[in-house]
């Protein structure tokens, strides 16, 4: 007679095994819902972002909890409350301050495993002091394409609507320049430039800045403006041609990077680019001869697309949660010079 204690039946192992299966499809349907036992949803985290000094100011703004959500981030908290900092998801780090020595990296007291970000939306000319960052940092934020965070200093974006009519044109070209070295090749070449065309110059090297409010209406009433940046680097493309040529109206006249890049951010037919021509003079002459028929194909864009900037330190700060879910977890930048210098 066989012991009924030492082996179940079949009919109970049948049971036993649609239990468990019972039980791992109720798991993993909460799981997949991203659901509580109790069928509510599970609560999502909200990423914190500890900002250690406020780029280029004393006081940081008032960072109200909404503030990412402002900007379309949802569960992103900003910070600049340092005794979070053991709690934090990542802290970033302006390079400015860094450079200046207005702030230092709490090296000793940093989390094990917590990521630290560098951000800057200076050119690598203007950046001094990355040898000393070596295997510090994890994820970079600036206006490199490449960059973990790519934060552009403006885009296009689709129009909604018409686009507003272009304003009335009274001058050739205008530049606004506040810093004027004899060394730096833009210099050089509006110095070439004015020998063939009148070019207004506003700013404080010229003696007659602008108001921030006044840029734009001055700007609008030229055929053409000087996008000149102060150095040229690889993706290195500035309000210069965002804000103080296309959103002003003006077609802008780019130095800086070469064509392709400001190609992979507008279309080709947006600009002029002063290395598609021999000298000073062929592109003075471009520029004076343009009748109007083609001067206004410099603005089709403006019927698909309007200029969106991004200027404010808290959006870009926000951008972080955005990206935070898809950035490399255990990266960390070795040669953080060589990197930004290429």
């Amino acid at each position: 007679m066989q012991n009924a204690g030492l082996s179940p039946t079949p009919s109970l192992r049948a049971l036993g095994g649609l239990a468990v299966a019972a039980l791992l499809s109720t798991v993993w349907l909460w799981w997949r819902l991203g659901a509580a036992p109790g069928g509510a949803p599970a609560p999502q985290p909200t990423t914190t972002i500890l900002v250690w000094h406020w780029p280029f100011a004393s006081q940081p703004p008032e960072l109200p909890g909404d503030t990412c959500t402002r900007y379309g981030v949802a569960r992103c908290r900003l910070t600049v409350n340092r005794s979070l900092l053991a709690g934090a998801d990542a802290v970033v780090f302006h390079h400015r301050e860094l450079q200046t020595q207005q702030a230092r990296l709490p090296l000793a007291e940093r989390p094990r495993g917590q990521p630290w970000v560098w951000a800057s939306m200076e050119s690598p000319s203007h950046t001094r002091g990355l040898g000393r960052l070596r295997g510090v940092f994890n994820w970079v934020l600036s206006y490199r394409r490449d960059s973990d965070i790519f934060v552009p200093y403006g885009r296009l974006e689709p129009r909604e609507g018409p686009a507003p009519p272009l304003p009335a044109k009274r001058g050739l070209a205008a530049w606004v320049v506040s810093n004027f070295q004899k060394r730096q090749r833009r210099v050089q070449l509006y110095r070439q430039l004015a020998l063939h065309l009148r070019v207004d110059v506003f700013g404080r090297a010229a003696g007659q800045p602008l108001c921030a409010s006044c840029l734009l209406r001055a700007v609008a009433g030229y055929r053409f403006y000087l996008s000149f940046e102060n150095s040229e680097h690889r993706d290195y493309i500035t309000e210069k041609f965002w804000r103080n040529a296309l959103l002003a109206g003006a077609v802008p006249v780019v130095l800086g990077p070469p064509r392709a890049a400001y190609e992979a951010v507008a279309p080709p037919d947006a600009f002029v680019h002063v290395d598609d021509f021999g000298s000073a003079r062929e592109l003075a002459a471009f520029l004076t001869s343009m009748n109007e028929s083609c001067y206004r194909r410099y603005f089709a864009w403006r019927d698909r697309f309007r200029v969106r900037l991004f200027s404010d330190w808290r959006e870009r700060f926000c951008a972080i949660c955005a990206r935070f879910p898809q950035l490399p977890r255990g990266q960390v930048y070795q040669d953080l010079e060589g990197w930004f210098q290429a």
